[in-house]
Order: structure tokens, then C-alpha cells, then sequence
């Protein structure tokens, strides 16, 4: 059998690699000069290949229709993908959260694995091969006209990813192609992507790193709380990013009537800076440090309890005369300051654009899709992987895992 895939991301080359073995005669239509560009940015370039939580653990940590994947990766696990990588000579580790990593810390070996067995199998891989059109007769794929010219075959894998991150390849060509023949594509949103603030005060904090911090996405106007999580997150130019903030992302993005600028929402980020302390366990701690520097002017009272760059800032919204000394303060502005730290708000006004999210929330509508075999329900013999299905999840290896289970099933089906 002839197949045809198209996209070498991760997705595509996992489709290629299990339709060869299989014994098929495989090509990859690559519009990029080289496969797996965005695999290459994952984890910041370090490659968070996978999980180590449990299959039921991946669902529930996949807003984005999780259960569509239930047959894909009982098909294709996070074992499958470490015991590839094994077989390939590339040993991998478990870090915090649960997140698998080459032992190496660089994606590019897991890339090398993957091109590795690509050249192995003999699957023929064209560069910069834009794909303008899947040929179909009677309702079956007989190819594609890829640069003006007419390929064939029996089978054809679409991989081309999202809209994230665009500059690797991901541009939202698939769509386009899948529309054609009739497809449905639910409404394009970014996902895990940063968030920009109104406030200023996010600039003047940049690259700050917050670890064991605890946050709240609330709708003010309706006192609804959409998203709690605990972890590290980061300030930057124009708000927050970090993956807390990111995974809130993918809570925000399925909330109901909002778009990308929250227009008719007032949303804030509430971050207790000290999660591990009561109010009242907060206040003690703020005596027993005010004890130790009766003399110090308040603004020189909390190097102990706080990073040198949110002092200047607490201190403001404490409301807090910065010159005033410590042992002057009353109870009710000590109250006041224990507040500030349990409730340090930040309003969002919108989140970063597409180009920058990690994955793309929405795509070929799941109904069309045959679950056991990413077969189109439309045109016998398209298949889908990866991104392009309306699947995503939180950071943490979920969306790589997806692409792979999805690209094996599609792949041997």
C-alpha cells in the first residue's frame, strides 16, 4: 500500500514509522526544509517527551475532549514512546511533575531517534513540499497534487499540527485541506499560551520566578471561580506566562462566551504568594520578623519574606507608609498586609496570540473521526494525527503523548 504523509512533526513522523513497519511503502510531505521543527522547542528545547502518570491520569489532564483518546492510547502509551526511545539508544529520566526527559536534555536526540528510524525503514521524506489539495474519487483518497504535481496513493495521513508556533510550519494548512472535503473545524483558539495583564506593575517584575505558589482565574462580575492550581509561575514584559499560568490557559480558553480579548469579562489572576500559611500562621510569621528588626523602616522589613522585587510593590498596595518603623505599625495595617500577600490580584485583559501558545485549541471536529482508527468518517482512506484534531491538553507531556498515540493509530490502521 502507497500512504502518504503529511506533516513531519511528531505526529507525522510516528505515522510514517508505524505504517512502514507495517510493511507499507511510505512518503512524508514535508513544507519545512527539515522534520520536527516544533518537537525541537518542547520543553524548551529539552524535550518534554511524556508522562509517567497512568493512562486515566492522561484523560483527565486533557480538557480538550480527553476521552476521544482513550482507544488511541491504550493502542500507543507513554511506555510505548519511552521503550521506542530505549530501542534507539536514548535513555530518558523523570523529573517533578511527573515529566519524562531525554537523559541527555536535548530535544535534538529525540529527534535524531525519530530520523533515525525514518532512514532505517526507507521512508522517502520530500522537503519543502507544500500540499495544495487531497485528490479524492468516489469518496476515497487517491493521493494529493503536492507544488502543482500529482502524487498517489491509497492512503493518505493528515499531520500539518495547528496554528502554534507558525514559524516551525504549524499555519493551519490542514484545515484548509480537511474544509475542502467537507470537514468541520471547531473554532481556532490558542492554548497554553501567556496571558497579558493590564497592569504595569507585571514590567516592572519581569523574569521573576514564583515557585510553590498558589493561583485563582476568577470571573469577577459573575464570582466564579474557573481555575485553582499550585506550582511555579513567571512574570514577564507584558503579564504572566509559566506553567501554571499556561495550563489555566486551557481552562480559560473553554469558558463560556469568552474570545481572545475577554471582551464583557473582567478577569483576575489571584496569587497567594504564601500558600503554605494560614492568614493566621502569616501574621505570626510577620510579627516574629517584625520582632527581629523593631528599628528598620518597613520598607526594609521584608527581605526575609519576600523576592527583592515584589517588596516595592507589596508595600504599595499595602498602603503601608514605607518609612514608617516597624514596631509602629498597628494590627489593622499588619491585617491589611496579610491580605495583600493571600490576595496579590493581577487583572488579565487578553491572552498572547496564537503564533505564541504551545498548542491550538480546537480543529477537525472529533464526531468525523473514528477514535479506533483516526479514520475520517467522510473520506474513506484520510486520516488524521496530532494537533490537528480538536484534542489538547494541560503542559506536561500530555500533547506530545497525543501526538504520537494519535500518529500510531492512524499510522497501522
Amino acid at each position: 500500500m502507497k500512504v502518504i504523509v503529511i506533516g513531519g512533526g511528531p505526529a507525522g513522523m510516528m505515522a510514517a514509522i508505524a505504517s512502514a513497519e507495517n510493511g507499507n511503502e511510505v512518503t512524508i510531505l514535508e513544507k519545512m526544509e527539515s522534520l520536527g521543527r516544533k518537537l525541537l522547542i518542547t520543553g524548551k528545547g529539552r524535550c518534554n517527551i511524556t508522562s509517567s502518570l497512568d493512562i486515566d491520569e492522561f484523560i483527565k489532564n486533557t480538557p480538550g475532549n480527553g476521552m476521544f483518546l482513550y482507544s488511541a492510547f491504550r493502542q500507543y502509551n507513554n511506555l510505548d514512546i519511552i521503550n521506542f526511545l530505549r530501542q534507539e539508544g536514548l535513555e530518558v529520566k523523570e523529573e517533578r511533575g511527573n515529566r519524562i526527559f531525554p537523559i541527555t536534555d536535548k530535544s535534538l536526540d529525540v529527534l535524531k531517534c525519530f530520523t533515525k528510524k525514518i532512514k532505517e525503514l526507507n521512508i522517502k521524506v520530500n522537503y519543502s513540499c507544500k500540499v495544495e489539495e487531497i485528490l479524492v474519487e468516489e469518496n476515497k483518497v487517491i493521493g494529493v497534487i503536492s507544488n502543482g504535481k500529482k502524487i498517489f496513493a491509497d492512503k493518505v495521513i493528515l499531520a500539518t499540527g495547528g496554528k502554534s508556533y507558525s514559524l516551525t510550519g504549524s499555519t493551519g494548512d490542514g484545515y484548509i485541506l480537511a474544509k475542502k472535503l467537507g470537514h468541520t473545524i471547531t473554532n481556532i483558539k490558542p492554548s497554553l499560551v501567556p496571558l497579558e495583564s493590564y497592569n504595569n506593575e507585571c514590567k516592572n517584575l519581569q523574569g521573576l520566578s514564583l515557585k510553590n505558589v498558589k493561583i485563582g482565574i476568577i470571573d469577577i462580575e459573575k464570582n466564579k471561580s474557573i481555575y485553582e492550581d499550585f506550582g511555579e509561575m513567571l512574570f514577564t514584559h507584558f503579564g504572566v506566562s509559566g506553567p501554571i499560568i499556561l495550563s489555566s490557559s486551557a481552562h480559560l480558553v473553554r469558558y463560556k462566551n469568552i474570545d481572545e480579548k475577554f471582551k464583557n469579562r473582567k478577569i483576575i489572576l489571584n496569587i497567594d504568594l504564601k500558600p503554605a500559611l494560614s492568614e493566621e500562621k502569616l501574621n505570626e510569621r510577620i510579627l516574629r520578623d517584625f520582632d527581629k528588626q523593631k528599628n528598620k523602616e518597613f520598607k526594609n522589613s521584608l527581605g526575609e519574606l519576600l523576592p527583592n522585587k515584589l517588596i516595592n510593590i507589596v508595600i504599595e498596595r499595602s498602603r503601608i507608609n514605607p518609612l514608617k518603623k516597624v514596631n509602629e505599625i498597628t494590627r489593622e495595617e499588619r491585617k491589611y498586609l496579610v491580605k495583600v500577600l493571600k490576595n496579590f490580584e493581577i487583572e488579565i485583559k487578553r491572552f498572547r496570540p496564537i503564533e505564541e501558545a504551545i498548542i491550538t485549541s480546537g480543529g477537525i471536529d472529533i464526531k468525523e473521526i473514528n477514535p479506533k482508527t483516526m479514520e475520517s468518517k467522510i473520506i474513506k482512506g484520510l486520516y488524521f494525527a496530532g494537533e490537528i484534531i480538536d484534542v489538547d491538553s494541560y503542559t506536561g507531556g500530555f500533547n506530545l503523548q497525543i501526538a504520537y498515540s494519535t500518529g500510531y493509530v492512524a499510522g497501522i490502521s
